[in-house]
């Protein structure tokens, strides 16, 4: 018994379990063309959000595809160990617990990080089933399980013994609050209010004369080791060579001049601060100034800034503005709006700081990387995102792969007690290579010390397309050999540096090739604000209750309807309610035609047009969606699906060939029905996957083991172009027809007679029972003049439908005089803008056309106008 309206969850779990059970989504090589997809590795921290949702739908719409096209469909899951968000979310968990990281060794802290992992970890995975995610959930990756952990690792010491890893002194984004680097990627710039501070320095030896310098960061003037001024600055001239005082610690600095000091900024005088900005580094660099590193590594002053130390930067900030006017150096505080960056995870202000660390040269690993996607050999889509692949390819900086955390992998590079770095795989290994390379063959493990950092998240993610097939680790497995390169990423465009440039540089350092054949960037999931959904915002909903509310296939639907790739999506609840009314829709449709008595009576010749009008209609647009697809529009797909069984399936064919009240269908034209609706849920399949799957298995006796999930996707066949001529003309007749009734009121039970004056008499023959079926015509007449009866024109034909004995003939006069007139005015003013030589010689062609087609539609308009009033008696 099929239930008279559709509930997602009476079905959902139960064919989840069952694709789960018929190990469907499973893959192994074997002799078909694989189609690939490895996810991108949401954090092991993470849960689902609106992002996910629209990122994980797309890659199981292409997935779901391609395994009913027949190809070995392969989507790889997995999570990413997350360095940094892990470890914040470690130390918040031990801080409930009351104990403190600081309190802990390095190998206890991870034994809670491991327990933190082992009970949030998989959540995210799960919650992809209930979105209806077909992964081989049999290969799920996690960075830090042991065989991509020693991936990481051989590839640092590959990479290394190449030359192309080396540990230097340079400027990095620091974040205090995680105590550890972050790579330009993982910066976000935000806009703030902060106050520009003027302050007098004092000119050694000249009594009563000062510079005056502005700054937003006073805090750090007790790291000055010069102010700069223009060379061409006449201001300052006389202070070249002089020295300055710094205030509040009277320590004196070098006046200097360079051409990079701006003079009409602020005062036109530079406090430089090498160990605090990386453009003073710079100047530092070139003047052969010190460096004076007044922050410890968590933003609080130490002993080098002489005063307030101990105090947090921010909290040092307001005390020196306090300082400088109790000691008459604060000239004055103006509010000014800059840019400041925050890091991605913990939101803390980034301080820039000189700092040791491992690094990777960029600029040779790069160029393979950067050719192959300027030449299409990897395609991105859109393709506008290849000027922005371009701007960061073309001068890559060196990538910054240490962190200072616990939770990663560990640099695998060990100490000897004179500073000596060997780097190998393990203690081991490097003790192996001291004795033989060093003939220290007296030295012990305990004479090694591995160095404290791990290396950055994305070092390790950066490998995942071959990493989670062993790649690296056995580069000739058959996994490897079968599934590699693959075939599509879908991502966000926001990674396209820090992750997909990356994973390129890697697959053609390691493996000679690229990793994937085509990059489809989605867009940022957005409110109607324009804002992006954050849970701090609160704006964003949680992905689970609109499943739960609207089921799994609506909230795919909803989200693909407007997510153009690459382009934000403006959410809106409305979009996700569309998708649950398409599956309504579906269902009901499905429950009309289950619902229908069939018997073996012959089929009207009228069913039989109506079939071939839709296997044309459906092909047409089989090769519509196709053409979608190889474009990467799942968007226009997923509209044009909805269009054809919304519209053509549900409201036109159904309607042509449903049988009277109580009354049978025949039974060839049910089959065909039931055909087309088969086909239609293997076409929505992708898009819908449970209710196709319910669907598909209730129209028909299925045998125990299949599913519509490997069932073939719908492939077009014959055209039949002049049927769907005819029937865009048939349904404009009824649309008129229709219009007619609703504009005179009269009921849709009230048959009305149709009379046709044209030369293709034999075409409408073939129609007119689909005419009077449809628009409840009484009886077509052929005319050589005009008929009795109000007019309309479809391409050149005239149709009069007799309606007089329903009207009032003089209110119809004056409504028709009315619309005369409007359509006269308006012709008028389009014949004056294109009798404008103006207007035609600098508008775009397109535009001139639409007026030239609006100057015709209207002209037929008021030819049919005055047909009426002439009807009329007029």
């Amino acid at each position: 018994m099929i239930s008279k309206t559709y509930n997602p969850k009476d079905i959902e779990e139960k064919w989840y379990q069952y694709w789960i059970d018929n190990q469907f989504f499973k893959s192994t090589p074997d002799e078909r063309e694989p189609y690939t997809i490895v996810i991108p590795p949401p954090n092991v921290t993470g849960v689902l959000h609106m992002g996910h949702m629209l990122n994980n739908t797309i890659q199981d719409v292409l997935i779901r595809k391609a395994r009913m096209e027949g190809k070995n469909a392969c989507w790889v899951p997995g999570t990413d160990h997350a360095s940094i968000a892990t470890e914040t979310k470690v130390v918040a968990m031990l801080k409930e617990r009351g104990i403190s990281k600081q309190d802990l060794t390095r190998d206890e802290f991870l034994q809670y990080a491991w327990e933190w992992t082992h009970k949030y970890g998989g959540i995210i995975l799960q919650q992809l089933r209930k979105l209806g995610a077909s992964c081989d959930w049999d290969r799920t990756r996690f960075t830090m399980e042991p065989a991509l952990y020693d991936s990481v690792i051989d590839v640092f010491v590959d990479l290394y013994n190449k030359g192309k890893i080396y540990r230097g002194v340079r400027m990095v984004n620091w974040d205090p609050q995680g105590r550890t680097a972050v790579s330009d990627e993982e910066v976000i710039t935000k806009e703030i209010q902060q106050k520009l501070v003027y302050i007098n320095y004092a000119i050694a030896g000249q009594e009563g004369q000062f510079i005056t310098i502005a700054t937003v960061r006073p805090e750090t003037i007790m790291a000055d080791t010069a102010i700069a001024v223009n060379p061409n600055d006449e201001r300052y001239k006389h202070l070249h060579g002089k020295k300055a005082i710094i205030p509040l610690i009277n320590r004196e600095i070098p006046i200097i001049t360079d051409d990079y000091v701006t003079m009409d900024f602020g005062t036109g005088g530079l406090k430089v601060t090498p160990a605090h900005d990386p453009n003073d580094y710079a100047l530092g660099m070139k003047h052969n100034l010190p460096v004076l590193d007044i922050l410890n590594d968590d933003g609080t002053l130490n002993e080098k800034a002489q005063i307030l130390v101990g105090q947090d930067r921010f909290a040092a900030r307001k005390a020196i503005i306090k300082l400088l006017e109790e000691s008459g150096n604060l000239v004055k505080t103006e509010e000014y709006k800059s840019n400041v960056g925050t890091s991605e995870r913990t939101g803390a202000v980034i301080e820039p700081k000189l700092s040791l660390q491992w690094f990777l040269k960029m600029d040779e690993l790069s160029k393979p990387a950067f050719e192959n996607v300027m030449n299409d050999t990897v395609q991105l889509h859109p393709a506008k995102f290849k000027n922005m692949y371009r701007s960061w390819m073309e001068n890559p900086h060196d990538w910054c792969i240490s962190r200072q955390l616990w939770w990663g992998q560990r640099i695998p590079a060990f100490y000897m007690q004179d500073g000596t770095i060997i780097v190998a795989k393990n203690k081991h290994e490097a003790l192996e290579k001291v004795q033989h390379e060093k003939l220290l063959f007296a030295m012990t493990e305990a004479d090694l010390t591995q160095d404290e950092d791990v290396l950055d998240t994305w070092f390790s993610s950066w490998l995942w397309p071959m990493s989670v097939f062993d790649g690296l680790k056995n580069p000739n497995n058959p996994d490897i050999n079968y599934y590699y390169p693959t075939n599509t990423l879908v991502t966000g465009f926001d990674i396209i540096f820090f992750w997909v440039a990356r994973m390129i540089i890697a697959g053609y350092e390691y493996k000679g090739e690229r990793p994937f054949k085509d990059v489809y960037f989605t867009g940022m999931v957005r409110d109607k604000l324009g804002r992006k959904m954050s849970k701090q915002l609160g704006n964003s909903p949680d992905p689970l209750d609109l499943i739960d509310q609207y089921g799994a296939d609506g909230v795919r639907t909803g989200m693909l309807f407007s997510s153009a790739a690459g382009n934000d999506l403006l959410f809106d609840e409305k979009l996700v309610e569309q998708g649950r009314n398409f599956s309504n829709k579906i269902w009901n449709a499905f429950r009309l035609v289950k619902g229908w008595m069939v018997s073996d009576q012959s089929a009207p010749d009228s069913n039989g047009l109506a079939i071939r009008w839709f296997e044309s209609k459906l092909n047409t647009t089989l090769i519509e969606i196709e053409d979608y697809f190889s474009k990467f529009r799942i968007s226009d797909a997923l509209q044009a699906i909805y269009k054809l069984i919304w519209d053509d399936f549900c409201s036109q064919y159904l309607e042509l060939i449903k049988p009277g009240y109580e009354q049978p269908i025949d039974r060839s034209t049910y089959e065909a029905t039931i055909n087309f609706f088969e086909r239609l849920m293997c076409l929505a399949h992708p898009f819908m996957p449970f209710i196709t799957e319910e669907i598909w298995q209730e129209i028909r006796e299925r045998n125990r083991g299949e599913s519509i999930c490997i069932a073939p996707f719908p492939q077009p066949d014959q055209i039949d172009a002049q049927i769907l001529t005819d029937f865009e003309t048939l349904f404009e007749i009824i649309t008129n027809i229709r219009n007619i009734r609703n504009a005179k009121q009269i009921s849709p039970k009230t048959e009305i007679p149709l009379a046709i004056k044209t030369i293709s008499l034999d075409r409408f023959r073939t129609l007119e029972a689909l005419i009077g079926k449809m628009a409840n015509v009484s009886g077509v007449t052929y005319v050589d003049e005009k008929a009795e009866g109000l007019p309309f024109l479809i391409k050149g034909e005239e149709f009069f439908v007799n309606v007089t004995g329903e009207i009032d003939v003089e209110q119809e006069v004056q409504n028709t005089r009315k619309d005369l007139e409007y359509q006269i005015g308006f012709r008028d003013s389009t014949l004056k803008k294109l009798s404008n030589e103006r207007f035609i010689a600098n508008a775009k062609p397109e535009v001139v056309e639409r007026e030239r087609q609006k100057l015709a539609d209207a002209e037929a308009k008021i030819q049919a106008l005055e047909q009426r009033l002439s009807n009329l008696g007029v």
